[in-house]
């Protein structure tokens, strides 16, 4: 763990901080997506950290600051992880469809809990809810213009995408435990359903092998490691 020396306003050092900002925020977005925005408070972080509630200030301006930055990073991992899944190379379209699936298998590409805390988060903040629109919007069209590419019409493509991408993120609103190995004995048939095509195996391979080695991969959202 890094010793941070923190100099006060002349310049002169004053003592060791014992967490830095990442820690902050690690801790911060484990507790959002574990607690909710609430619970998000310099007090309880500090707590966790074992920490001055003072120290937060060396690198935020306040709690707000704090929140916005947590924004920013659940829209990097969660909305740019889809979008970047969406446009990556692929032979066809059910290969291209199971490029996207691998967010829903790797937490580290996206963190089911985070996305619903902001859900739940945007309940009480319009603010919230306006970036929460325009992150479901990005998705959603990144997932159509996957469809396009591949030789959908617009309005085809268009539900398309909406069927898979409501489908996913109503999976995760049911919080069904399903094991990996019945999802991906399903996989065909949910490709299927999503492209209208039916899959070759070579449209299968590189996922599977994928989906297992992240088959009990845990949200790096949710953890949380002492300073």
């Amino acid at each position: 763990m890094k010793i941070e020396t923190v100099a006060d306003a002349a310049g002169a050092p004053f003592g060791n901080v014992k967490a830095t900002r990442e820690d902050w925020l690690r801790v911060a977005l484990g507790v959002l997506a574990s607690d909710g925005v609430a619970a998000v408070t310099v007090l309880h972080l500090s707590e966790r950290l074992s920490v001055s509630r003072s120290s937060f200030y060396w690198y935020f301006r306040n709690r707000d600051d704090l929140l916005d930055e947590l924004l920013r990073r659940w829209e990097s991992l969660n909305t740019r992880s889809i979008v970047r899944q969406s446009e990556a190379p692929a032979g066809s379209i059910n290969e291209a469809v199971c490029n996207v699936f691998r967010c829903w298998i790797d937490p580290k590409l996206f963190s089911p809990r985070l996305d619903f805390a902001v859900r739940e988060w945007a309940r009480r903040s319009q603010k919230v809810r306006v970036l929460l629109d325009r992150s479901d919007g990005e998705r959603t069209a990144a997932i159509q213009a996957m469809f396009e590419r591949h030789g959908y019409p617009f309005e085809d493509a268009l539900v398309r995408a909406r069927v898979l991408y409501f489908m996913q993120i109503g999976y995760y609103a049911l919080d069904l435990k399903e094991p990996m190995e019945d999802r991906l004995r399903l996989a065909p048939l949910y490709l299927e359903t999503f492209t209208g095509v039916a899959p070759r195996e070579q449209d299968l391979v590189s996922f599977r092998a994928y989906a297992m080695l992240h088959a009990v991969a845990q949200d790096p959202a949710t953890i949380e490691e002492a300073p």
